[in-house]
């Protein structure tokens, strides 16, 4: 899987994310190579998932178009 550079995850992806690792048993080094996400990503999303702002995070970043989606 490619990394999306500096781009905007979907809330749904997010959640998802952290979910398997709250919920799924993986660990966050095992659930980032999965993802191709950086660890400290996703420890991130773990510690605001769990402080309730999950929903926060990502807002100041802007949503790729489509040729920067096929980059």
């Amino acid at each position: 899987m490619k990394k999306i550079p500096y781009g905007k995850y979907t809330k749904e992806f997010r959640l998802e994310t952290v979910k398997l690792v709250t919920d799924g048993g993986l660990s966050i080094p095992e659930a980032s190579r999965r993802l191709s996400l950086a660890p400290s990503t996703l420890t991130n999303w773990v510690k605001a998932y769990k402080a309730g702002k999950l929903e926060e995070v990502g807002k100041n970043y802007r949503q790729l178009n489509d040729k920067e989606m096929e980059l």
